[in-house]
């Protein structure tokens, strides 16, 4: 099986997927088809049913019951798209098998995959990993979890005498623009619940995710001569300044870990008369998170009282919510994925995604669907890399999930 996953891992990093949050289309990239249509003719040549690829790019396919007994219709997703942070083109992974420990050299001056930085990379003793050369990011997010999906729904087709339920198998664009579920039909999917196949470290185990704003910030200054300025000048970049200082330090991202939420200021741009700020907000608490966005919304109120009505402009947008909400009361599915894990000798970690999911917009949609891990680390960047042996027992858990419910 590793070799069948390692070439069709592959296969997927050679396109280039990468999303545009800047676009306003649906995908954002035409090129995301790329891919997807050669996913569509692998599950037509596999002989899936109601195979469909829309013109949002969402594709679906079927792989029928092969039993009489009534088992629920089990989904399983993932995403095309790589993200905005870093190239995804011309990707020239390297292939490191046997690993033995220590660094791993990349392209550039002294750039180096290195446990010193990444203590994770000891967890892979002995796997065969796949790294960038350090000039793009990999792909492994998501075409990891869509190999792990396809090679799964492949051994099922050529291994006729398991028996199993309908399986449904979901693809999604621009998910690391936060668009990944924007247009998916879930009436249409017909899946009882799904899994995404998304995360991380080898035993990852999801249901529990940050509840998620933005709010975008217009500072409108006013620019005059400085040697004139006294009680005149109004510096939209000191304004944006200040009003960064208002906010807790303790809660920014790198002050923060576990159930923690945070401000996070992604984007600043500007001059004395304009300046643009952007920030996302997160917290798994759904008061801590209300009381959050209060509190930005605050600072903006008092500045504008300081400097006049209007100077600052907030646009605050919620971007999603924590699935435990409507996860649990079908905690079943968590219950099956730990199950199956254990039974493959892999111990569950269960812990809350510290940023988003498809699965979360899906779960608010009426299709409850936790996140499972797929091998890879260091997303979106020149530092990711994935192993090979934990991507083929994701691929063995989604077999498991299929099997322990066909024998419920």
């Amino acid at each position: 099986m590793k070799k069948t996953i390692l070439n069709r891992f592959l296969k997927y990093i050679s396109y280039d997927t990468q999303s545009d949050d800047a676009s306003e289309t649906c995908p954002s990239t035409q090129k995301q088809f790329d891919l997807a249509n050669y996913v569509k003719d692998e599950l037509i040549k596999l002989g899936l049913k109601d195979v469909s690829l829309d013109e949002n790019c969402y594709l679906i396919g079927t792989l029928p019951a092969n039993t009489d007994k009534k088992i629920p219709a089990i989904g399983f997703l993932a995403h095309f798209d790589t993200a905005p942070d870093m190239s995804g083109a011309d990707i020239k992974p390297q292939i490191i098998e046997n690993y033995k420990g220590g660094d791993i050299l990349l392209k550039g001056n002294n750039l180096k995959l290195s446990p010193s930085v990444f203590p994770e990379l000891d967890e892979h003793i002995g796997h065969t990993l796949i790294t960038t050369d350090g000039t793009t990011l990999l792909g492994a997010d998501d075409k990891a979890g869509i190999t792990e999906i396809i090679t799964a729904i492949e051994y099922l087709v050529n291994h006729p005498e398991i028996k199993h339920g309908t399986i449904k198998v979901g693809f999604t664009p621009d998910e690391e623009i936060g668009r990944g579920v924007d247009k998916f039909d879930v009436e249409k999917f017909k899946a009882d619940f799904a899994y995404t196949m998304d995360g991380s470290r080898l035993g990852e185990l999801e249901y529990e995710n940050f509840n998620a704003a933005e709010a975008k910030i217009k500072i409108n200054g006013r620019n005059v001569h400085p040697g004139y300025a006294k009680d005149k000048m109004l510096n939209a970049i000191l304004i944006g300044m200040e009003l960064n200082s208002l906010l807790p330090v303790n809660q920014r991202p790198e002050f923060t870990r576990g159930y923690d939420g945070f401000f996070h200021i992604i984007k600043f741009e500007g001059t004395v008369e304009t300046s643009n700020f952007k920030y996302i907000i997160r917290d798994h608490d759904k008061v801590k998170f209300e009381q959050k966005k209060k509190l930005i919304a605050d600072c903006v109120e008092l500045l504008n009282k300081r400097y006049g009505e209007g100077v600052i402009e907030m646009t605050l947008k919620d971007q999603y919510f924590n699935m435990k909400e409507k996860v649990e009361p079908q905690i079943h599915i968590v219950e099956t994925a730990k199950k199956a894990m254990e039974e493959l000798e892999i111990e569950p970690v269960v812990v809350p995604i510290r940023g988003g999911t498809d699965g979360a917009r899906l779960s608010y949609m009426g299709l409850p669907c936790p996140n499972i891990f797929a091998g890879g680390l260091n997303f979106h960047g020149k530092f990711e890399y994935v192993s090979l042996d934990v991507m083929e027992k994701a691929t063995m858990v989604i077999l498991k999930i299929i099997e322990l419910y066909t024998k419920k």
